[in-house]
């Protein structure tokens, strides 16, 4: 890896052995963009990649040179203005109302390794050798403020990060009315933007549309990443599939409401802009003040959208996920919401942990309802002390009990939230979100505190703390269950007004950092009524994830399918959870349920003191199964081989990095009727070793590649000697070894 900078030409190249990013210093000062994607020969001067054009209509910022016009020029970090119509990274209103800037390159410096960004979560090296950064700083020409872009190149990664920082140095204050962290200009529309849509119970699904002119764009303004979309998307060539072809991700380490688009001008220019919403954002600078904004991860592949998935799963794994949990294998746990939801005691609860215990589950998580006098969603949110009611000798007795029997203890908490129905909100009411003038929306009974108020963050601590000072609390579930409705921060004035979206998220990675430093050894989950907060902000704290409520095998093939597009599969909460299913009442396998929750952290989640023996045996087999493969399957490399979005049949599979072994989840959604006859080709084992399958059948990488495995016997739904179809929601693993 490596950044040059070129004073003649101005240029800089940043670059490894995959990957280029060329930008340089234009005429007027301001940075143009030159180029993005597979690897180039480090030479000095690719200006000539600047085409200069004369557009009618189009504003020119030398009236000498009538072909320099910002319209037509691909740009590295623009504003609206100058001649430049199309959407700007960044506005900055002065005191006076305008909001007119003339940025220009000042000066730069590289160094190695990569900084940490204050307040915020981050990609990080753990050795500078790792990566090299650029930070190049933009002056106004008029006002005393500068803009700092931040660039890092890993050395393992095809991967670029970015960010920008504002600083203002002068007596006027400067007015930031948005702030991106990150665009890129490509010389062409010829795209596919995929991004991942849904809603609550179909989180990440993965959708695709071709670009052409005007914005395509996905976004929230909830106050979280939410459900709807999530803080990324990638552009494909139109040929580019799973395995070969070029593809860009883009990907935004934030939790807040963000905005990913891309623009086509009417001369095929594509602009993708990623950061922080604009809507509702104003973030006042005086003299001394800055704003950092977060970052996005652009990753590129040469290879195809799996390589891209494998990329961001790895860094994301490694080197954004911290902590003493981030390289260890996940317990196997068993969570009692769906077994009791709020109707639980302490009999009850020890009745399942027993049980649990004696099939080799290593961790329970008590959920919703151990505080305060909750027994529904309507009172104690705020009150987190525990429910003596429920438990004589409160929550601790409990947890020491499960601990003796051999277990680990969880907790849930919803911290950011309170009921109007509790003490705290009786004894602060300005502490919720919203004007106290004004009717403020509930969602689930409860209102949202506000998280940019130290005081608010410093009070819940202090409770949640003693909770996890006082027993012994392995794993910690943090809930989030409403979005952002009426958004004001009583007793502070108008100015902050505009800061307190962003200001709530920092709160919150605050409370985050907080808590992971002063209990480094409890595994935190993230959850936000199911996968509205599945995002890499997140992933910093809580190495692992609550994707969704929706816990249907059949429907978890699309969720996970989808969210393996960026996300790794440690980071995947999966649970085996009761059949008919509490959200879609489908009956499903035990055995399907079972193989689908592999591929993520696993777990299960329904009242296992009312099944059979003989269901009780098999979770035994499968808990032993996961503890001899969750290695593999927490670590290894994923690839996507059919999608259930395309098909009857979903498979994936994860292989070693040494290539020595390899799970292939397989799945048929329905049975089919008299079907052609199927094999299953695989990827990402080594052609030259010989491989025994699921401890019977020997075969040479070769083989499994280029012919695959023969899957007729179960797929084409007719008979064969021997054989026969096995009916709906079919699935099957197999376990290659290397002989």
């Amino acid at each position: 890896m490596a950044i040059k900078y070129y004073e003649e030409s101005g240029q800089f190249h940043l670059y490894n052995d995959e990957v280029s990013y060329i930008f340089m210093r234009l005429k007027n000062g301001q940075l143009g963009q030159l180029y993005f994607g597979k690897r180039l020969p480090d030479i000095p001067d690719y200006s000539y990649l600047i085409e200069e054009s004369r557009r009618d209509m189009a504003a020119c910022p030398d009236e000498d040179d009538i072909f320099f016009s910002l319209e037509s020029i691909r740009q590295e970090y623009p504003s609206y203005g100058g001649g430049d119509i199309r959407y700007g990274a960044y506005e900055i209103e002065w005191e006076n109302g305008s909001s007119i800037t003339e940025f220009e390159y000042k000066t730069h410096k590289i160094y190695k390794g990569k900084n940490s960004l204050l307040g915020l979560p981050a990609t990080y090296v753990e050795d500078e050798n790792e990566a090299d950064t650029l930070e190049v700083i933009l002056k106004d020409r008029k006002n005393e403020v500068k803009i700092i872009l931040s660039y890092t190149i890993f050395g393992n990664f095809p991967v670029l990060t970015k960010n920008a920082r504002f600083v203002n140095e002068g007596e006027e204050k400067a007015t930031l009315l948005s702030a991106f962290s990150c665009c890129v200009d490509f010389p062409d529309k010829e795209y596919v933007m995929m991004d991942l849509a849904g809603a609550w119970l179909r989180e990440r699904n993965i959708r695709e549309r071709r670009l052409d002119y005007g914005v395509q764009s996905v976004h929230s303004m909830r106050g979280c990443s939410s459900h709807q979309f999530n803080p990324f998307l990638a552009l494909r060539r139109e040929n580019t599939d799973e395995f070969q072809g070029e593809i860009y991700g883009f990907s935004f380490v934030y939790s807040g409401n963000f905005l990913a688009q891309a623009e086509v001008d009417n001369y095929d220019v594509t602009r993708v802009l990623m950061g922080i919403h604009p809507n509702g954002f104003r973030w006042e600078l005086s003299k001394g003040e800055e704003f950092q904004t977060p970052e996005v991860v652009m990753a590129y592949s040469g290879q195809g959208i799996n390589y891209m998935s494998q990329t961001y799963h790895k860094l994301y794994r490694t080197r954004l996920a911290r902590g003493v949990w981030r390289d260890r294998v996940r317990p196997i746990l068993i969570n009692n919401w769906e077994a009791t939801y709020f109707n639980f005691d302490e009999t009850k609860i020890l009745d399942i942990a027993r049980t649990a215990e004696k099939i080799g589950v290593e961790l329970f998580v008590l959920d919703d309802g151990w505080f305060g006098q909750r027994n529904d969603s309507t009172s104690s949110l705020g009150d987190w002390c525990p429910n003596l009611n429920k438990f004589p000798d409160g929550v601790k007795g409990v947890a020491e009990k499960i601990n003796a029997l051999g277990m680990k203890f969880g907790i849930w908490i919803e911290p950011e939230s309170v009921n109007r129905n509790s003490e705290l909100y009786r004894n602060h009411p300005d502490w919720v979100l919203g004007d106290l003038d004004r009717n403020i929306s509930q969602s689930r009974n409860q209102l949202l505190l506000d998280f940019s108020k130290e005081e608010v963050r410093d009070c819940i601590y202090g409770m949640i703390a003693d909770v996890l000072r006082d027993m012994p609390v392995s794993y910690v579930k943090w809930d989030m269950n409403r979005s952002m409705a009426e958004v004001f921060s009583s007793g502070n004035d108008k100015t902050y007004q505009g800061k307190v979206r962003h200001k709530y998220i920092l709160g919150v990675y605050s409370f985050y950092d907080r808590l992971t430093k002063d209990f480094p050894e409890i595994l935190f989950e993230s959850c936000a009524s199911g996968g509205a907060r599945f995002d890499p902000g997140i992933l910093y704290y809580a190495p692992q994830g609550w994707v969704s409520d929706n816990t249907d095998a059949a429907e978890r093939l699309k969720i996970q399918y989808g969210t393996s597009l960026v996300y790794p599969v440690s980071s995947i909460g999966s649970h085996v959870s009761a059949s008919p299913n509490h959200e879609t009442f489908r009956d499903i396998s035990l055995q399907t349920r079972a193989n689908v929750a592999y591929f993520g952290t696993f777990g299960y989640e329904l009242d296992i003191t009312k099944i059979s023996e003989e269901e009780l045996e098999q979770m035994k087999e499968q808990i032993a199964f996961m503890k001899m493969h969750r290695e593999l399957l927490q670590k290894g490399t994923f690839y996507r081989l059919k999608s259930p979005f395309e098909g009857n049949i979903t498979v994936w599979i994860v292989v070693s990095e040494d290539q020595k072994e390899a799970l292939v989840g397989y799945y048929r959604a329905f049975q089919p009727s008299n079907a052609p006859l199927s094999r299953l080709k695989l990827k990402g084992i080594a052609g030259n070793k010989k491989y025994l399958i699921n401890g019977t059948e020997e075969r040479f990488g070769d083989e499994l590649i280029q012919i695959g495995i023969l899957t007729s016997d179960y797929s084409a739904g007719v008979w064969k000697k021997g054989k026969d179809g096995q009916g709906d929601y079919m699935s099957k693993l197999y376990y290659l070894k290397e002989e």
